[in-house]
């Protein structure tokens, strides 16, 4: 993977630099939450999908076991952040081509014996309430409420499997809780021109959503959704950006919320549960401000790649506090001749 690497020394200084300036929101979120938060929070990471804009790296493979930045898998990045953010009860939900995801997690995810800790895999099953496969995420979750629901868990985060990015979700919590909110979603601000690739929603001065809108096109429709200027100032944009809140696929729900958001048939999260659920509750939005990239396309997957080689890349595997978990591999180092190398990753 050619185009950038960073030197040891230089890109631990920007690793710290990318840290300190989350230190404050990530001190504050922390001593907030009500104590016991992340140990009654469930992770629940969606790796399911077929990947067919993904093909043919997922010819043979999952698309949460895709590699990504030389060693590491689409699916480290959702365990890693729930690690990092301390929580440590997950599920992965599983569909397809599952043989080597299912091997990757099995061997580089392990607990203590006497920990309450785990990842857990929860691969698509015929039971005698259901015979057919996962028709979409809200299904996939409904299937297998049953493991969910062992346990006295006060809040549910759902998450994808093929997303990069870096995020604290003890902050995501702390605004859930505090707001009061029913669902909270994670949104990302994204310009005009990617609006219509995303599910685009309006909120009020409090950020509830009040207005959900799924991959609009309409300049008109587009124009009613924009961020206003005082949410723009909330997050460090100028007031005359034209910026839109799309949703990252990521969600947290109050336990007796989800239990019946799901009493029905309805198969998406996205298409479907999060629409009804606006005219229903209180949905909530969690403005992300960080880098965020969907790898859903082989577009998305090499443009990702070459941005980690950058001089000073938007998206690091380089920060010592907090890192993204693998498989350890014991393979002799790289050894190249007769070659210059100018901004690479070798792994």
């Amino acid at each position: 993977m050619l185009r950038a690497a960073l030197p040891r020394a230089f890109s631990a200084g920007v690793a710290t630099h990318t840290h300190s300036r989350r230190d404050a929101a990530t001190n504050t979120a922390v001593a907030a939450l009500p104590p016991g938060t992340t140990q009654r929070t469930l992770s629940v990471i969606m790796g399911g999908g077929a990947g067919t804009r993904l093909f043919p790296l997922t010819k043979d493979r999952a698309k949460p076991a895709v590699p990504l930045g030389g060693k590491y898998r689409l699916v480290d990045i959702p365990i890693s952040n729930c690690l990092n953010s301390g929580l440590r009860s997950i599920y992965v939900l599983t569909q397809f081509n599952t043989q080597s995801l299912h091997r990757h997690i099995q061997s580089s995810y392990k607990f203590d014996n006497f920990s309450r800790s785990f990842i857990d895999i929860l691969a698509a099953q015929q039971t005698p309430e259901h015979s057919g496969w996962y028709q979409g995420t809200a299904d996939a979750v409904r299937q297998n409420m049953r493991y969910f629901l062992e346990r006295p868990y006060d809040y549910y985060l759902i998450l994808s499997g093929d997303q990069l990015y870096r995020m604290d979700f003890r902050i995501l919590l702390h605004q859930h809780i505090r707001s009061g909110a029913d669902i909270t979603l994670a949104t990302k601000p994204v310009t005009r021109a990617q609006a219509s690739d995303f599910g685009i929603m309006h909120t009020d001065a409090e950020r509830r959503i009040t207005r959900f809108e799924e991959k609009p096109k309409d300049p008109a429709i587009l124009d009613e959704l924009k961020l206003t200027p005082e949410l723009l100032e909330s997050i460090g944009s100028p007031a005359d950006e034209e910026l839109f809140q799309a949703s990252m696929g990521i969600y947290v729900f109050n336990r007796d919320v989800l239990i019946s958001a799901l009493d029905n048939d309805l198969a998406d999260f996205g298409k479907h549960i999060i629409p009804q659920a606006i005219d229903s509750g209180r949905v909530n939005a969690y403005i992300f401000n960080g880098y965020w990239e969907d790898i859903g396309t082989i577009r998305a997957f090499y443009e990702a790649n070459l941005d980690l080689t950058d001089l000073v890349p938007q998206y690091s595997f380089f920060e010592a506090t907090a890192p993204i978990y693998t498989h350890p591999r014991f393979l002799p180092g790289s050894k190249i001749n007769g070659a210059a190398l100018r901004q690479a990753i070798i792994a």
